[in-house]
């Protein structure tokens, strides 16, 4: 196994911290000036698409996809990449048009969307003129198991008509999110794992409706286009909307959020360095009962596990980035697990940690921490929770 960069990426590196250093974190103080500005607003503010026409000028744009249609990287490539994304999760994946769920909708539609999809749906996303959503988890079901899913896709001559409710659809709130992929069932019939199929319907559809935004802890993810529940009722879309063909919906979606963990777990670790950086600084400036934060032995004993974790897991998303790209994603799904387990769960003791720190001041809007929190805890359920990962990482480990 060989983690080391190549000139390329070394190269790609340094580009894309200097851009986040120079351009990227100064504006995060903007970001939240013209939040303020419009409270009641989901649509990306003015320095989003600053950002973005920035990075699209400096050769910065599209990193994460692989092939002629994005950067061309390797899984092994992007992962130190959307690691330094991990620093500002608010506004460095949408400056390089790398942010969640717009990543794995463009992975689905370029590896399985006809041209025609691709032309309408695919190009327009790439080019950051248009956003989208993902439709899978619902508010009535145990969505741990897709199979469970009970929205409707039934066939009428041309058409699919869609009827079901979803919830935690992220970036729906926005309403440049153009485009919704809905997973759904259309054949109740068929084994457990071809029932299920993906349709693309466009927002402005009749008989689709945002119920409501959903909040994390309290945050609404508004410079992220939030979360929606939505509410689709006889919704009816061409048959040619259908993505693959009926019964392809859970491999499809397998084949999508193998990619996205990976994003996922390497952000969490540049998240875990950014508030370890902040630990450092506070530490350094902080003295409690006659000595420097630096100087208490508990606070030593915080950072260095804090450092033991971050390396290690590290190493762990770099050799599952190293197995996706010499192996293939369904070989490394044992990796793909762990990661996914293992990295949120300890991004969030990482934090807890941070905010011991920082004390009050940890748990305050005057520090990123609280946020950042709220996000790492979000991804042990995201993309499956723990357990069912932890259940299929066993089983696998007793069929050794």
């Amino acid at each position: 196994m060989d983690f080391s960069h190549d000139a390329s990426t070394l190269e790609l590196i340094d580009r894309v911290r200097s851009f986040i250093d120079e351009h990227v974190v100064p504006a995060e103080a903007v970001l939240t000036e013209q939040l303020a500005a419009e409270p009641e607003a989901w649509s990306p503010r003015p320095i989003v698409r600053e950002l973005q026409q920035r990075a699209r000028d400096a050769g910065l744009w599209n990193l994460f996809l692989p092939g002629e249609r994005g950067a061309g990287l390797t899984n092994l490539q992007y992962a130190p990449l959307a690691e330094l994304t991990g620093w500002s999760q608010r506004l460095a994946p949408a400056a390089f048009n790398c942010a969640a769920p717009d990543t794995g909708n463009m992975e689905v539609l370029n590896d399985f969307g006809t041209p025609e999809q691709k032309e309408r749906w695919l190009e327009p996303l790439l080019e950051a003129r248009i956003r989208s959503a993902f439709c899978m988890t619902e508010p009535e079901v145990a969505s741990s198991d897709a199979t469970n899913i009970t929205t409707r896709i039934r066939r009428d001559g041309d058409d699919y008509v869609i009827d079901g409710r979803k919830w935690w659809s992220t970036g729906a709130m926005n309403p440049e999110a153009a485009i919704f992929i809905v997973m759904g069932k259309t054949d109740a019939e068929a084994p457990r794992h071809r029932q299920q199929s993906m349709i693309l319907v466009p927002r402005d559809t009749p008989g689709v409706e945002i119920v409501r935004p959903l909040t994390v802890f309290g945050y609404d993810d508004r410079d992220h286009g939030g979360h929606a529940e939505i509410a689709f009722t006889d919704v009816r879309v061409p048959a040619t909307n259908l993505i693959g063909g009926e019964g392809d919906g859970f491999a499809i979606a397998q084949a999508r959020l193998g990619p996205g963990r990976i994003h996922h777990c390497m952000r969490a670790i540049g998240m875990a360095e950014h508030a370890l950086a902040l630990v450092r600084e506070r530490a350094a400036s902080r003295v409690a009962f006659g000595r420097p934060l630096t100087e208490q032995g508990v606070v030593r004993e915080w950072v260095a596990e804090s450092r033991i974790q971050i390396e290690s897991l590290r190493l762990l998303v770099l050799k599952t980035a190293w197995l996706m790209d010499t192996v293939g994603n369904r070989e490394a799904m044992t990796e793909i697990q762990a990661i996914k387990i293992a990295v949120p769960r300890a991004v969030q003791q990482i934090l807890d940690r941070a905010i011991q720190v920082f004390g009050g001041a940890g748990v305050s809007d005057d520090t990123p921490l609280a946020e950042m929190f709220a996000g790492s805890r979000v991804l042990r359920l995201a993309d499956g929770p723990d357990e069912v990962h932890l259940s299929a990482l066993g089983k696998a480990e007793f069929r050794r």
